[in-house]
């Protein structure tokens, strides 16, 4: 059975669509810099939390990243972890591809989405989803840039059983032989879609109101001759 939560990413694109399950998906010959997806601007003109982490996810959903993609690590109360390729080499090809940090300017509070980092400037592919209020990573320099604004029931369900046992080294070298041979009932991404925002309906204005006209007075009439 597939089941869907969404991503809104504040006064940016539009939401994230996501399906998981466990079953099949094909797999899309993607790297960095494939597609010109370019993120669109903000329809609101607001700011954007965390604008570069945005845009890579963005851009990662528009070229087809997230398909047959696993939540290799369960942390109960912590964080939902996703984000390395089943597929070996498209693993590889995004290794390198790092972004440079985005200031904290949204707290790590439950239901939002923050990329994963090893040090200063090193985001790639790897974020989490907080279960829970994660303020004590504001100070560590990771900035949220989205949140589930629909399904967290749902992201509370994956299967935490195997927690932090499956290997990253081994899922970047093996992809998906790797889990399925040792871990078969993690749950994975099955499809990412952007889903554009409703349109703008600009409210109607009445028609101005027509001024009042005071009744015509009745004209004197002469009084008939004799």
């Amino acid at each position: 059975m597939m089941r869907f939560f969404v991503f809104a990413v504040p006064a940016t694109l539009a939401s994230a669509l996501i399906c998981f399950a466990q079953t099949p998906a094909p797999k899309p010959p993607v790297a960095p810099g494939a597609s010109a997806a370019k993120p669109r601007p903000s329809p609101t003109g607001g700011s954007r939390p965390a604008p570069l982490g945005a845009d890579r996810f963005y851009n990662m959903i528009k070229i087809g990243f997230f398909s047959d993609v696993y939540f290799f690590r369960m942390v109960p109360g912590f964080v939902a972890q996703f984000g390395i390729s089943s597929d070996p080499s498209i693993a590889a090809a995004w290794t390198n591809a790092k972004i440079k940090d985005d200031p904290v300017r949204e707290t790590n509070k439950r239901g939002t989405l923050c990329f994963a980092t090893s040090g200063p400037d090193s985001r790639t592919t790897q974020m989490f989803i907080n279960f829970g209020e994660n303020n004590r990573l504001d100070g560590m320099g990771f900035a949220a840039f989205a949140h589930v604004s629909e399904g967290m029931d749902v992201v509370d369900k994956l299967n935490q059983e195997y927690e932090e046992k499956p290997e990253q080294g081994a899922i970047q070298a093996k992809g998906s032989a790797y889990l399925t041979q040792n871990f078969p009932r993690l749950d994975k991404i099955i499809s990412a879609v952007i889903t554009d925002p409703p349109p703008v309906v600009a409210p109607v204005k009445p028609p101005p109101a027509k001024p009042a006209v005071a009744p015509a007075k009745p004209k004197p009439v002469a009084p008939a001759k004799k």
